[in-house]
């Protein structure tokens, strides 16, 4: 595995947009204006720059940070915040023209800029920064200040921290380091790593205070949505951050499945983020977190049979969709994606159907989280590959989800036949449950081709109707 996750980092190097000089003496700075009258550009936009990455964020050291924030939204229609009162901080968000030089990345059109006032000096501000390859300025005339030589870090791709106090200045950067990790395709350095576990031990023991959810939740959907998200929970789990932020998936560290499973559960869910992927590099963030999460109900559920030397995992789909939904509900995930991740976790576990008409009740009963439904059930069997497992058992079991996939393309969700007030003439029903188990049961009717038309849905709901008693 770690030779595959080599290659992957060493493709994301060749697929990069690099500018050629990293050590160039001056930036042009004419993509970031409006420039502020004095001040610095630092931080991620100098390192994105030089890499020639696109820029999204950009950070200013400015003596006046509210007075020039106010001009920049006035001048651009964008939205002023401040983001700290206390150190008068502020942040403008605009909306980006789509030639704007700033941002090659026509997906985003939306660009962030904070002041931050300059307090002592340049090289005082970069020391008490994260990383060396986020502690690069330029002045106002684009020459570049890199006294902690972040740009030969970038050059090695390494990750390497400033000092530890600022890790416990804000425990955040810890996450941070994986994310830029894995967004940059770069390695953590090795006294990097130990001053990250060591400040992630502190947190455990309680003597360091952990990130508010919301940061914590913004680090890991970065992280999750790059190609290299199963290497960062890799990351996370060896500097014992997963057991602070994600404690639920931990339990399943070191617990031995069998079966069609070669890892165990921790690492068998991580895989399966992996397969997904390798697969679907375009995966949603929803379905990113129901995979990485698909059987976080399995240490709950663990069951071992002495007579047999089994090992069961029952009613662990319902269980790992409770869990799921309370992490990303703790991780303030918007309800979309904590309905949707919660859904796929809950359904992982269903057999796939062969009869024409069990498939098509399954397309209608699970359409709402198809096809995201099929890819993490893909994935999960991907990255099962014990001694039950061979690769004429996955095969038939990627024919098996094609057959769904092909009846799904050529099934369009059916109008309904009857409405509500027809179901209430017809069997004389006031308003209220029945109603709605009625138009149920004439929807999957319809959809699995039991019934046609109008005539055909009457007779069907009187003879069930009927079977009801009601």
């Amino acid at each position: 595995m770690l030779g595959r996750i080599a290659q992957l980092i060493q493709s994301l190097g060749s697929r990069r947009k690099r500018t050629p000089d990293i050590y160039r003496e001056r930036l042009e700075l004419h993509p970031f204006e409006p420039l502020p009258d004095a001040g610095y550009l630092v931080g991620g936009a100098v390192r994105d720059a030089l890499l020639g990455r696109p820029v999204n964020d950009i950070d200013w050291l400015v003596p006046n940070p509210q007075d020039v924030a106010k001009h920049v939204a006035d001048a651009n229609r964008g939205s002023l915040v401040c983001l700290d009162d206390a150190r008068n901080v502020w942040r403008v968000v605009t909306n980006l023209a789509d030639d704007n030089p700033v941002n090659d990345n026509s997906a985003d059109s939306v660009i962030t800029r904070d002041y931050v006032p300059l307090e002592t000096s340049l090289e005082a501000d970069l020391n008490t920064r994260d990383f060396t390859l986020n502690a690069i300025a330029t002045d106002l005339d684009g020459v570049i200040y890199d006294p902690l030589n972040g740009r030969q870090d970038i050059a090695n791709k390494l990750v390497r921290a400033i000092h530890i106090d600022n890790f416990y200045a804000d425990p955040l950067r810890l996450l941070r380091g994986v994310r830029l990790a894995c967004q940059l395709g770069f390695q953590l350095e090795t006294q990097t790593q130990e001053m990250m576990l060591e400040v992630a031990r502190s947190q455990r023991a309680g003597t360091t205070s952990l990130p508010a959810w919301e940061r914590v939740a913004s680090e890991l959907n970065i992280m999750l949505m790059t190609p290299l998200a199963a290497w960062g929970m890799t990351l996370l789990d060896e500097l014992e951050l997963l057991d602070l932020y994600l404690p639920e998936l931990t339990e399943g560290r070191g617990l031995v499945q069998g079966g069609y499973h070669h890892l165990e559960v921790l690492d068998h869910n991580i895989e399966a983020l992996r397969q997904l992927l390798l697969g679907f590099p375009d995966a949603s963030l929803a379905l990113r977190w129901g995979t990485l999460l698909h059987d976080v109900g399995k240490p709950m559920c663990h069951t071992h049979d002495p007579e047999t030397g089994k090992t069961h995992f029952y009613g662990h789909d319902k269980e790992g969709a409770r869990l799921c939904k309370d992490i990303l509900k703790r991780l303030c995930e918007p309800n979309d994606v904590v309905h949707t991740a919660s859904e796929l976790v809950r359904y992982h576990m269903l057999p796939l159907p062969v009869a024409d008409k069990a498939i098509r009740r399954f397309i209608h009963r699970r359409r709402e989280i198809l096809p995201d439904l099929l890819k993490v059930m893909l994935a999960d069997r991907e990255a099962a590959q014990g001694k039950q497992s061979s690769p004429a058992a996955r095969q038939a079991y990627r024919l098996a989800v094609s057959r769904v996939v092909a009846e799904a393309g050529q099934t369009p969700h059916p109008a309904p036949l009857l409405n509500g007030q027809d179901v209430m003439d017809l069997l004389n029903l006031d308003p209220g449950p029945k109603v709605g188990e009625a138009l149920r049961f004439l929807a999957e009717a319809s959809a699995v081709g039991d019934i046609h038309t109008k005539d055909d849905a009457e007779q069907a709901l009187r003879t069930y109707a009927a079977k009801q008693n009601w």
